[in-house]
């Protein structure tokens, strides 16, 4: 195993870092007060190179890794993770040309968004589908060689300000989930109306609002995939996108845990600096243990991506964890800053605000628990690497 990143990688993980310190963190306040889409930030990300990351470069897109990636949002979120949420949404649907596309599909889809400066979104969640994609409802009806789309989607991050969107809809509702198909869509398209921007706890840099679906046409070339292709698809695109929503957590996690350790070294109480004191000590001690294992459980799902191997376990058991683990880590940061911890003047009341959705976004904890439990019901043991020890038969002592 190697733990090492490669020059390629920490070249990378610079290239985030200055970014996020530079243009996100010193704005970060100033968004959550206003709840203005970052625009400005995104355009300087796309300038950076930050934009469309996972995107093949014969595209126009940075080419990259998902552990790559990983190690990009990690710094993204460390500095704001609602704006990083902005600047990186549009990677999710995109993973859904990249699986799916024909390359003619990519050029135009993917290319034209990038040549665009443009932002996309994933037009999945209904207002009775959440993390249970077999319950959507929107249905696209073929009519001759074109769909008519109709149906109504719901939390669909940057939908407000996306260009384009990569919509599920059935166009079979009687083969259940294997009746669902997907759609590379323009926001713009007649019959296309997007919602306010709603109210929310945190993050409020990343935009979520409905998207309204009145018999919008769609063409044959505009699905990805073929007609029934779509569950599956979606599977596939989480399975990619969890570890980028975990390593998130993991940014937000370690900025918590940054000011807390900095405030516990000033803060004084009878006669010492808080950090001395065990009860302060330990709890950051604790933060930087579950953020350390919360990485390496990113690392490994991504790692199985990138080597062409099955992750879905893996995927859950980071974004479970990792979500607990930032909800934990920013509380505690909140904590130790006693009473200043909860006032907006602080920064550690705003990463707790937007720690919370976490837990929720991409499937919830609840979900990831369950596929984990459902893994277990067929997993065999591993099989011993060494050779067993010989029984000894009945009546006589074991050797040695």
């Amino acid at each position: 195993m190697e733990f090492d990143l490669t020059d390629e990688q920490r070249a990378f993980q610079q290239l985030a870092h200055a970014f996020a310190a530079g243009e996100i963190a010193p704005v970060a306040a100033d968004y959550d007060e206003s709840g203005d889409y970052p625009w400005p930030v995104i355009h300087r990300a796309f300038d950076a190179g930050l934009m469309y990351v996972n995107v093949p470069s014969r595209w126009g897109g940075g080419g990259v890794s998902l552990l790559d990636e990983c190690i990009i949002q990690e710094e993204l979120a460390w500095g704001c993770v609602g704006i990083a949420g902005a600047l990186t949404i549009s990677n999710i649907p995109a993973l859904g040309v990249i699986l799916a596309g024909t390359e003619e599909q990519g050029r135009r889809f993917l290319g034209g968004q990038i040549e665009r400066r443009a932002v996309a979104c994933y037009a999945l969640s209904e207002p009775g589908a959440g993390s249970d994609v077999r319950a959507i409802r929107s249905r696209a009806r073929r009519i001759g060689g074109e769909y008519a789309i109709s149906g109504t989607k719901c939390f669909i991050s940057s939908a407000d300000a996306a260009s384009h969107m990569l919509l599920f809809a059935y166009t079979d509702p009687d083969l259940g989930h294997r009746g669902i198909s997907a759609f590379w869509l323009p926001t713009d398209r007649a019959g296309v109306r997007v919602g306010p921007p709603e109210k929310k706890m945190g993050q409020q840099a990343s935009h979520i609002a409905s998207i309204f679906l009145d018999d919008v046409k769609a063409e044959a070339a505009e699905r990805l995939g073929g007609e029934g292709s779509g569950f599956k698809l979606a599977m596939e695109v989480f399975n990619r996108s969890r570890p980028t929503i975990a390593i998130g957590a993991v940014g937000v996690a370690r900025r918590a845990m940054e000011l807390a350790v900095g405030y516990a070294n000033e803060r004084r109480a009878m006669g010492v600096p808080i950090i001395e004191h065990e009860a302060i000590g330990f709890m950051l001690a604790d933060m930087d243990i579950r953020i350390a294992a919360a990485r390496h459980l990113t690392y490994e799902a991504a790692w199985l991506v990138d080597q062409g191997r099955p992750n879905s376990v893996q995927a859950a058991r980071a974004k479970c964890f990792a979500a607990d683990m930032c909800m934990g880590v920013t509380t505690d940061a909140v904590q130790v800053f006693g009473g200043y911890g909860y006032m907006r003047e602080y920064p550690v009341e705003k990463l707790m605000r937007d720690a919370k959705v976490i837990q929720i976004y991409e499937g919830t904890t609840q979900i990831q628990r369950l596929i984990i439990a459902r893994s277990m019901m067929t997993r065999r043991p591993a099989s011993s690497p060494e050779p067993p020890l010989p029984v000894p038969e009945v009546g006589h002592a074991p050797p040695g």
